[in-house]
This record gives structure tokens, C-alpha cells and sequence, in this order.
């Protein structure tokens, strides 16, 4: 069976599907105006089905004997108290290695974001996915579930809980002291977010994040690694601003745009998905850690 791709949908569809997985409209509303666009025997539902993820073929299985992967809990006195998530070293380091803190979408530490852990480990580097949803019981194994309880989190809360992860970084067992943060969507919002209250972090990659507050961008001391999508309306809208403070600010920054892709591009379990730009995305990515992190 031939996979799906963002070309398969009407734009329109993908707008909503957007909307609806920030929250900004329920599965509802989505049924309710994605009907309009379902042709050919779909329907809203088988829609909504569709654009969901699936997980069934991670890039890196958890069993692969290169790396080995273990859930790990730090303290947090700011945060929630406790942090939990997913460590993973590769199975026969060479020296001290660079750290890489994951910041997983607005769905918690769902089995994407641990392939994507897994992935830098295999690249030589010491990854660390948190999961956020943990003080509300951790990933519940299903998005719309975890969606909804994301919007529960006390937002400052768990900010706290990223920066402490951080700050275990540093001094974790087998590092080398350097400490790079990548996120997501939302985990692309602390990407940006963590440089402006962490000192000492040595590298940045948010993918699609929310940029911080133009007053914060004079805080950042870290490079920045930026990847956008061009049909990503609602982070490209917020570029102009960002982009004048970061220049404002001297901020060591690069900016790329992925012609064509779509929010949420770099995730390969959704039609979303754009192959050629993710795979360069993240080509860039594990060279801009290993020239930063040592």
C-alpha cells in the first residue's frame, strides 16, 4: 500500500488538521468542516484517521544493539518535582560525549520523539527525551488523549521542568559538558525558550517552535538552528519579528525554509511528513551538534 503524502489532502484539510492539533479547534469542529473537502468515498473521519501518526516503524527500533536505552527520573525543586524520560547512550561510547536534550510536540513523550532519540545516540551523543505529561501520568499511548492532558499542565511548571533537565546535562555521567537542546512544535517553542533562561547551553534547534518574547531574545548567547516550514502560516507570521530581534540582538542564528513542506514536516509517522526536507533538516542538524557540542 502506497503512503500518503501531504499531496494526497486539500490544503485547506491540512489547515484544520493544524488548527486541531494545536488545540485551537476540537475533533468536532474538524469532522464538522473537513466534510466539505472528503471526495471519492472519504469521509471527515477517515480523514482525521489519515493525517493521524502511526508508529509502527520506527527509524531506529528500540532493540537495535548499537544503543541502549533506559527511563530515567531527575529531580525538578522548580518544576513539578521530578522529571522523567527516556536516556539513551550509544552501547559502546568512545570518550566523553556531547549531550542532546529532545523536546518532544504537544503530545508528551509518544514513540516518535524516542525514535528521534535514539537517532542522535546512534549519532554519538547522549540523548534525553523528558516526557512532560509525566506528573499527570506520563504518554498515555493514544494523541488525542495526550493532547488533551497537555492542555492540563501548569505551564510554568513545566518550562522548570526542561530547564532542570538542562541542568542535569551538564553534569551527567559520560558527558563532556556540552549540552545541545532539539525540539518540536512545541518542543521548538522551548528550543528557543531554554537560551533565554539557561546559561551554558551550547546549541539550539528548534523545528517550527514559537519564538520567545522580543525583550528575551537579548538573553540568548546560544547559536540557533532554525528550520521552517513555507506552508507553516502561523510560525512564519511570528518570522519578521523574531528574526528583527535576533538581528537586534546579534544573536548567532541561521534560518532555513523548507520550500513546500508543512508544519510538523520532520515527523515521518504523518502524511505531514516531507522526506527530502527532513532528511535535510536533520543532516543539518547532527552537523551543527558535532561543530558545537565537541
Amino acid at each position: 500500500m502506497t503512503r500518503m503524502t501531504q499531496h494526497d489532502f486539500d490544503p485547506e484539510v491540512l489547515k484544520l488538521f493544524d488548527q486541531y492539533v494545536h488545540g485551537h479547534i476540537d475533533r468536532r469542529g474538524f469532522l464538522s468542516q473537513a466534510g466539505r473537502y472528503a471526495v471519492g468515498g472519504a469521509t471527515a473521519a477517515s480523514l482525521l484517521t489519515a493525517l493521524s501518526p502511526s508508529f509502527a516503524a520506527p527509524v531506529v527500533p528500540a532493540s537495535d544493539a548499537r544503543i541502549k536505552g533506559v527511563y530515567v527520573e531527575y529531580p525538578s525543586p522548580q518544576g513539578y518535582g521530578t522529571i522523567r524520560g527516556y536516556l539513551v547512550i550509544p552501547a559502546n561510547p568512545k570518550g566523553r560525549l556531547p549531550a542532546v536534550l529532545v523536546a518532544h510536540e504537544n503530545r508528551g513523550l509518544n514513540p516518535h520523539i524516542e525514535d528521534i532519540a535514539r537517532r542522535l545516540a546512534l549519532d554519538g551523543f547522549i540523548a534525553f527525551a523528558p516526557d512532560a505529561l509525566f506528573p499527570l501520568g506520563g504518554y498515555p499511548g493514544d494523541e488525542d488523549k495526550a493532547r488533551e492532558l497537555f492542555g492540563k499542565l501548569d505551564a510554568v511548571k513545566t518550562r522548570a521542568d526542561f530547564v532542570a533537565a538542562a541542568e542535569v546535562l551538564k553534569k551527567i555521567p559520560g558527558g563532556n559538558g556540552k549540552v545541545g537542546v532539539v525540539g518540536f512544535c512545541w518542543g521548538g517553542g522551548i528550543a528557543n525558550y531554554l537560551p533565554t533562561v539557561v546559561k551554558g547551553i551550547d546549541a539550539a534547534v528548534p523545528f517550527y517552535g514559537a519564538a520567545p518574547p522580543a525583550p528575551e531574545v537579548a538573553k540568548i548567547k546560544t547559536p540557533l538552528l532554525i528550520h521552517d516550514a513555507e506552508k507553516d502560516d502561523r510560525i512564519m507570521a511570528a518570522w519578521p519579528a523574531y528574526e528583527a530581534a535576533l538581528k537586534a540582538n546579534k544573536v548567532d542564528y541561521q534560518h532555513f525554509v523548507y520550500a513546500g513542506a508543512q508544519h510538523g514536516f520532520n515527523n515521518d509517522t504523518t502524511p505531514r511528513h516531507d522526506e527530502a526536507a527532513a532528511k535535510l533538516a536533520w543532516q543539518r542538524t547532527v552537523e551543527f551538534f558535532k561543530k558545537r557540542l565537541g
